[in-house]
């Protein structure tokens, strides 16, 4: 279920809640709650994807570009 960040308008509390599409539509319609806008959790990856795989991967890919001739574009 989605994550949403509900602001009681009476006493301007904010809480992160997980709640289905209709719970959501019925706390904003009973007026005591407004929506507000929030970004998502970011999640970053650090280094490249090459160096997160297996050694069997860049063997591979060495041969592939050792064997694939003058003027290749194949990164090992």
């Amino acid at each position: 279920m989605p994550t949403y960040t509900m602001k009681n308008i009476e006493t301007g509390e904010e809480q992160t809640l997980i709640l289905s599409l209709r719970e959501r539509e019925e706390m904003l319609a009973s007026g005591l709650f407004e929506q507000q806008l929030s970004t998502p959790g970011f999640v970053s990856m650090t280094g490249g994807t090459l160096s997160k795989t297996s050694g069997d991967w860049r063997d591979l890919m060495k041969k592939i570009s050792k064997e694939s001739g003058r003027g290749n574009t194949v990164k090992s």
